[in-house]
């Protein structure tokens, strides 16, 4: 029996995938809140430039 405790203790399958999947978590949360703080500026600065474009008239020249 202690042979079977120590075995599982010292077996390390598996724990990379852990690692990489709580690592690959942690990227996607920060992704999401990078763009969830970036996306308010953005639409207002769309929006700003959208304003502006469409007060401009063109004139042809003659």
């Amino acid at each position: 029996m202690m042979n079977l405790i120590n075995n599982f203790r010292r077996d390390e399958d598996g724990a990379v995938t852990v690692d990489w999947v709580v690592l690959t978590a942690a990227i996607v949360g920060l992704g999401i809140a990078i763009l969830t703080t970036v996306q308010t500026g953005t639409q207002t600065l769309a929006d700003n430039i959208s304003s502006e474009l469409a007060d401009i008239t063109v004139s042809n020249g003659q």
